[in-house]
């Protein structure tokens, strides 16, 4: 089982870091808040399935002390949204909603596989496979709302807030994550204590 759980883990590090570099392009280029979020989180989310394709050979008192440091890496994305939405309050630009729909759905086929192919194990490690799977799966439902920020910026309201919203939506959820997965990281911990 441990072999087929890292195997997991390194292709959904390997699509996130790919998909880490498209989003990133993209939220530079039409200077959206949410996908800089995103990307940050697309970058976090590699990170931390390479932390775990390591960290499953360790023991479990390490393995648990992953997690707490998981925990951490999980609020990536809410400081690169409060980086980009602090310079979308002194520039208010919307960003291009054609753009950010269509990189948003790229972003969401890509985090429902993974979120797909993790959920299988999402309870087999602890607060490793945990942090993997809640963040496929935020990351899933963050995009959803990127794709309604698009269409909310082009049919209804040509202006940032759509986008900015977003971008808090997507921040909350990751320390909402952080605090999930510290809990469990806490509980493994005392347990092998």
């Amino acid at each position: 089982m441990d072999n087929a759980i890292r195997r997991t883990v390194l292709i959904v590090a390997l699509a996130n870091l790919a998909y880490f570099g498209v989003e990133f392009v993209v939220a530079l280029r039409i200077g959206s808040a949410s996908l800089l979020a995103d990307s940050a989180d697309f970058f976090e989310d590699a990170s931390v399935n390479l932390l775990i394709f390591m960290a499953m050979a360790w023991s479990a008192r390490n393995r648990a002390r992953t997690g707490m440091a998981m925990s951490i890496i999980l609020l990536a994305p809410a400081f690169a949204f409060l980086w980009t939405g602090w310079q979308k309050f002194e520039v208010p630009v919307p960003p291009d909603p054609l753009a950010l729909s269509l990189t948003g759905l790229g972003a969401l086929v890509v985090n429902v596989s993974c979120a797909y192919f993790l959920a299988a194990y999402r309870n087999a490690k602890g607060s490793l496979t945990k942090a993997a799977f809640l963040s496929a799966r935020n990351d899933a439902i963050a995009n959803i709302a990127i794709i309604a920020a698009g269409a909310v910026t082009f049919y209804l309201w040509r202006s940032p807030w759509p986008d900015l919203i977003v971008g808090f939506g997507i921040a909350w959820m990751n320390l909402d994550a952080a605090k999930e997965v510290w809990a469990a990281a806490r509980e493994e911990h005392a347990a092998v204590a």
